[in-house]
């Protein structure tokens, strides 16, 4: 199977930065888009940021200008640094990925998300 470990979250005040990572590992044959998603309590999962495996971005525009995403293909790491942090982007943060694991099979992974929590 497959698995996808995050890392990076936290406790920091408005303004302030934070860097998540996400490894992947496990049988993988390569790896398609890799995104981050959040969710706020009593909010619905909504995509962050996603990255294509040529380095094609995508954002959410509430997050334009302020986080970046990128990946390390021979890793298997996809990272989200989030500058600019504000209190509405307190939320679990959660990691996916689109893995192919055989030449017919490809199936999206979740990881186990991360709390980030912006306050003063």
């Amino acid at each position: 199977q497959v698995q996808l470990v995050e890392s990076g979250g936290g406790l920091v005040q408005p303004g302030g930065s934070l860097r998540l990572s996400c490894a992947a590992s496990g049988r993988i044959v390569t790896i398609h888009v890799m995104s981050w998603y959040r969710q706020a309590p009593g909010k619905e999962r909504e995509l962050v940021a996603d990255i294509t495996s040529s380095g094609t971005t995508n954002y959410a525009d509430s997050v334009k200008g302020r986080f970046t995403i990128s990946r390390d293909n021979a890793k298997k790491t996809v990272s989200l640094q989030m500058n600019s942090l504000k209190p509405e982007d307190t939320a679990v943060y959660y990691c996916n990925a689109d893995v192919r694991t055989t030449l017919t099979r490809i199936s999206a992974y979740w990881g186990q998300g991360t709390q980030v929590t912006v306050s003063s």
